[in-house]
């Protein structure tokens, strides 16, 4: 289930004003489908979106989520399943790791916060951090107590907490943004002691094809099922028919000199070249280098990569050691499917954050 798929849900369950369930993966041990910072939706009937794990543990999840419903109090559940642990639960699952999960409480009267500005976030151009207190002491601050921290606008976008548990949670918001790190902190405050989860909420990758071959095909479909946007562009809009294109909302025909002019480049993540055109690839390619996307690629084996780049270095253009190519992680593709499955694994992998990190303040 992609992120799409949750948002999607979501918006149909809260334009029918249901009750919801916001469930957070906040630390995991040994071996887990999900880790911290992961996050569905359960609805007031039992129904959910996403997966905590490969559907072992979401029918725990539900039940327990409708008592939360009923009493408006976050909750965070342990499960254990090292070794014959999870015997204990009756899920017999053996999967061998510790997973921990918050429960809160979405409803109408609260603007079905924090998730509208998530969804919100998700669906944007930059990262957010996502504060929630998991644990506390503090009757101040309880537990699903949440702050969004926006890391370009340098400001909470949204707020539950309260000072001197708001500060903290700001503070290390911001350092969690520059760290890229989801973070577990136990901190020691004025009034008691608070467990934090700072996971940093990506925005879902924008990608930008250009290039409509019969190759391009599954690229476009892969990263749909992934949730991803999609942008695809080819200078022959015979090409963009062929294939089918042309009946996407984000399809265009375009003259590659007139990229930069007709296009905000600075709102993707990656950008794959993949025209099949030596002089049309190099044009592209001549715009893209000096763009801020984080990830410029160019189909073909080093030495087509390497003869476009040496075309361009004479001109002086900024950026060209960055252009990858070949693109794609090592996995012996060997046809188109095979091929875009490795260029999507490594443009996720590049715009994945790193692992969490436990620590005490």
């Amino acid at each position: 289930m992609s992120i799409r798929q949750i948002i999607d849900a979501f918006d149909q369950w809260r334009n029918e004003q249901r009750s919801l369930v916001l469930a957070t993966v906040c630390h995991t041990e040994g071996s887990t489908y999900s880790k911290a910072g992961h996050r569905i939706l359960i609805a007031d009937n039992g129904d959910y979106q996403g997966l905590v794990s490969g559907g072992c543990l979401e029918g725990d999840l539900a039940a327990h989520a409708g008592e939360v419903i009923s009493s408006g109090e976050a909750r965070l559940l342990t499960y254990d399943m090292r070794d014959d642990a999870d015997e204990l639960w009756g899920l017999g699952i053996g999967c061998n790791g510790l997973i921990q999960v918050l429960l809160q409480r979405l409803d109408e009267a609260s603007g079905y916060e924090p998730y509208t500005t998530l969804s919100g976030c998700i669906q944007g151009r930059s990262p957010v951090v996502c504060a929630t207190v998991i644990e506390s002491s503090d009757d101040r601050s309880p537990a699903g107590t949440t702050l969004v921290w926006g890391a370009a606008d340098e400001r909470p976008l949204y707020t539950q907490a309260q000072d001197p548990c708001q500060s903290v949670l700001i503070r290390h918001s911001a350092e969690t943004a520059q760290q890229g790190t989801t973070r577990l902190i136990t901190h020691d405050i004025d009034g008691g002691r608070l467990t934090v989860l700072y996971s940093r909420v990506l925005p879902v990758p924008r990608m930008l094809v250009l290039g409509a071959g019969l190759d391009a095909m599954p690229v476009v479909n892969i990263a749909g099922q992934l949730g991803w946007q999609i942008t695809i562009m080819d200078h022959r809009e015979a090409y963009l028919e062929k294939a089918g294109f042309d009946t996407l909302p984000n399809a265009f025909h375009i003259e590659p000199e007139k990229l930069t002019e007709e296009t905000d480049l600075s709102q993707f993540s990656a950008a794959i070249v993949m025209s099949h055109h030596l002089a049309t690839d190099r044009i592209y390619l001549r715009q893209l280098a000096p763009s801020s996307i984080p990830y410029v690629g160019v189909l073909g084996p080093r030495a087509r990569r390497d003869r476009l780049i040496e075309g361009l270095s004479h001109d002086g253009i900024a950026g060209l050691d960055r252009i990858k190519g070949p693109i794609g992680l090592d996995i012996g593709a060997d046809c188109a499917e095979s091929i875009a499955l490795s260029i999507l694994a490594e443009v996720y992998k590049l715009l994945t954050p790193a692992n969490t990190v436990i620590a005490k303040r």
